[in-house]
């Protein structure tokens, strides 16, 4: 009898410890497919450069995005995006798309999984003293390093202006476009190729103009600025992360159209600049200059931008290859994202149209995220 009781016993007890395993097993399984087991702790690392372009950094972290997704993300201002993701540093960063390409070419761990900016919206600063562009020619500028080599923005609204694309015609400087402007204000620098808010601060403190401005190809159409980067082994380590941090760039894209006001404060802060300056960039952004803030991916923008500098012979872009090598659009399918094209048709053009004037739409703002 106890003999057969300690079998029962045992054949109970390896019933159990098969189960057990089993389940174990299936929970491990689920855990691998659902994403990596430590997802909960980890800090995504995000990089963008100090351009209006990119607030959508910005507006994820400080309008609660991040937190609603369950993301915990250490946002990183002027960072070096492409060499930090090739050092395995960073994992998601706002990069231009020549910065990419090169990257890329170079063997950088990156891909552009959504779009942020298309056409350029980049403008040519000079102080009050200059009044036409051609008085810009031998004075001091800060135009960027070899930009007749590097940037079509550049030599392609230089040609508009009928003024020389080669750095070598001016006095020419490398600055950060803050830091740029600040020698402008100061009396030390006569202009600066830019993004905003720094034309619209000159603007606004009246103490530069606006030259130019480069935001489509010389055909109308819509090239391409920057994207929204990251690095292949976050992608592959971290799938699961990865949507949501995509999902977090269109939800602040979609912030900052349809609560301008809210999105104004946030940009305000994190660029130092005055409030109505970041409500003037953000005008521009999303009624004056078109919908350019996005996240749809065209790869006709991408193509035809590059086809473009290629046209100009721009060198640095002689030698890059076909944009489909880095343009992947598979998460941006599986994040949940809403339609661009819909979410404007149906949710901005109703409030802020096209066309709208900067009052009219100030105005309209402020009845809905309050003064």
């Amino acid at each position: 009898m106890r003999i057969n009781k300690l079998m029962v016993f045992l054949v109970v007890l390896s019933l159990v410890l098969v189960v057990g395993a089993g389940c174990s097993k299936e929970a491990d399984n689920a855990q691998k497919t659902s994403g990596n087991t430590g997802d909960q702790d980890y800090v995504v690392q995000l990089g963008y450069y100090n351009c209006d372009h990119m607030v959508g950094a910005c507006i994820a972290k400080d309008a609660g995005i991040f937190d609603e997704l369950g993301l915990k993300v250490n946002v990183i201002g002027n960072a070096k995006v492409p060499t930090a993701m090739a050092a395995g540093q960073m994992d998601v960063g706002y990069i231009g798309t020549r910065g990419l390409a090169t990257a890329f070419d170079k063997g950088a761990p990156i891909l552009a999984v959504a779009n942020n900016h298309v056409g350029g919206s980049t403008y040519l600063v000079a102080s009050n003293k200059i009044k036409t562009a051609r008085d810009l020619v031998g004075k001091k500028v800060a135009l960027g390093n070899d930009a007749e080599k590097n940037n079509p923005k550049w030599v392609q609204l230089a040609k508009q202006l009928g003024i020389p694309a080669e750095t070598s015609a001016y006095q020419n400087f490398e600055m950060d476009d803050k830091d740029a402007y600040l020698a402008m204000k100061t009396g030390n620098l006569d202009g600066y190729f830019c993004c905003d808010p720094w034309a619209s601060m000159a603007v606004y403190e009246k103490t530069g103009h606006v030259l130019g401005t480069w935001t489509t190809l010389p055909d109308g159409s819509w090239g391409t600025c920057c994207v929204y980067s990251m690095n292949k082994n976050f992608v592959k380590e971290h799938p699961e992360l990865a949507k949501k941090m995509l999902l977090a760039h269109t939800r602040a894209v979609e912030y900052t159209y349809l609560h301008p006001v809210k999105a104004a404060r946030i940009f305000a802060k994190n660029y130092q600049v005055p409030e109505e300056v970041a409500l003037m960039t953000i005008y521009m952004k999303t009624v004056g200059e078109g919908r350019t803030l996005t996240w749809k991916i065209d790869p006709n923008c991408f193509k035809n931008y590059f086809e473009n500098a290629k046209k100009m012979k721009v060198e640095d872009f002689m030698e890059i290859g076909s944009c489909d090598r880095w343009l992947d659009t598979t998460l941006l399918d599986q994040s949940g994202a809403d339609d661009f094209d819909n979410f404007i048709k149906t949710k901005v053009d109703p409030i802020f149209p096209v066309g709208m004037s900067y009052q009219d739409w100030k105005m309209k703002a402020l009845e809905i995220d309050g003064k």
